[in-house]
């Protein structure tokens, strides 16, 4: 069997509940990758079952033009969740379709071309949100890619001072980096970056595709910093892995950006499966637990591993371990021999992005597993 994108890795999935996926052989695995933080709720969640099967058999697919019941709840819910005023709501398929909504939004309210990013950051593999995205790898057999955009070094609130000037349409970073490796900036460098972007009226857009929906402890990272952004884009578990994006926008940027439009924008089977998926995030007080689990997960690795490890940091249930050799090389055997599944971010750093309702004991499985690959 050949799959031309991704290599597959030789674990074929047959079932999921809560924390854990089991292989087609039965052989049960510890699930601390989410699929990239895909399942926030857990692994099929009777409530978001439900509220998929339900809808499915009530209506499976009616454009967006013509409005659903599934659809519009959603809207409302993803509107009363926005931080702050930051409530018009664009409904799309995947992470780098909201964050190429993000870019196009940014320009057409600003009437502006330039666009700033940060070192490190990542945004997407379509060509816009591709051309905000640092690594040099994923861009180079694509390019051209779309022009005027500019790369300051994340956290450095000078560096973004001097980029920002009246010809930038919009920044986009996230508040804490993912695939870079799991950088935390601060909050002084957020609230630096909301400062420079109003005095010029460009738009600052957080990528809160990783981080939002509870994962770092609030509702949505930014949230923390006490920073209200001029978009927020989402995805990853906003639907429990069905395919759905959501870019949400204040007013003075989405006035203009009616031109932009998508097929399946909102289907009603995932926008039930998403509403049923917000539900439980916030009915189980996940951001609070992920807050909690989190820093007990931390304290864990840190007192466990010490110096077997170079560092480990991140927010709620968004944690890197940096570690002496190839993270790959350590997954695979946490993957094969401990039947605990984690992701890399670099090199050498492991993902931990384990569904919000993981508990302390399945933190002690983990670090157990770590400390017999790391020592």
């Amino acid at each position: 069997m050949s799959s031309f994108v991704f290599s597959e890795k030789p674990i074929p999935m047959a079932s999921g509940e809560g924390m854990y996926l089991s292989a087609e052989d039965g052989t049960e695995y510890l699930d601390f990758g989410a699929s990239y933080a895909c399942v926030p709720v857990g692994h099929s969640h009777p409530d978001v079952v439900e509220a998929t099967v339900e809808q499915a058999e009530d209506l499976f697919y009616v454009q967006a033009s013509y409005p659903a019941a599934a659809r519009t709840a959603l809207y409302e819910q993803l509107s009363e969740l926005g931080p702050g005023d930051v409530d018009n709501v664009w409904l799309c398929n995947s992470g780098t379709e909201a964050n190429e909504a993000a870019l196009k939004f940014a320009r057409s309210a600003t009437g502006r071309s330039k666009l700033v990013a940060t070192t490190r950051g990542f945004h997407g593999r379509t060509m816009g949100a591709l051309a905000t995205t640092w690594k040099d790898e994923y861009k180079a057999p694509y390019e051209p890619l779309i022009g005027d955009v500019e790369f300051v070094p994340y956290g450095d609130a000078e560096a973004l001072a001097e980029a920002v000037d009246d010809e930038t349409a919009g920044v986009i970073m996230e508040p804490l980096q993912g695939e870079g490796g799991i950088n935390p900036a601060s909050t002084e460098y957020l609230r630096a970056a909301r400062v420079h972007t109003a005095q010029h009226g460009a738009a600052l857009i957080m990528d809160e595709i990783q981080t939002g929906l509870g994962r770092t402890g609030t509702m949505w990272a930014c949230e923390s910093h006490d920073v209200v952004p001029d978009v927020v884009t989402s995805a990853k578990g906003i639907a429990s892995g069905l395919p759905l994006g959501a870019t949400l926008v204040r007013d003075w940027v989405a006035d203009g950006a009616a031109s932009h439009g998508s097929t399946f924008s909102g289907n009603p089977v995932v926008s039930a499966a998403a509403g049923a998926t917000l539900d439980v995030i916030e009915s189980e007080s996940l951001a609070d637990h992920a807050a909690e689990t989190g820093a007990y997960l931390r304290e864990r690795i840190e007192t466990e591993l010490g110096d077997d490890v170079r560092d480990v940091r991140g927010a709620g249930l968004m944690v890197g371990v940096e570690v002496k050799r190839g993270a790959n090389r350590l997954l695979r055997d946490l993957a094969l021999n401990h039947q605990v599944l984690a992701l890399p971010a670099g090199r050498t750093v492991l993902r931990l992005l384990p569904p919000l309702v993981a508990e302390e004991e399945h933190c002690d499985a983990v670090v157990e597993a770590l400390a017999e690959v790391t020592g």
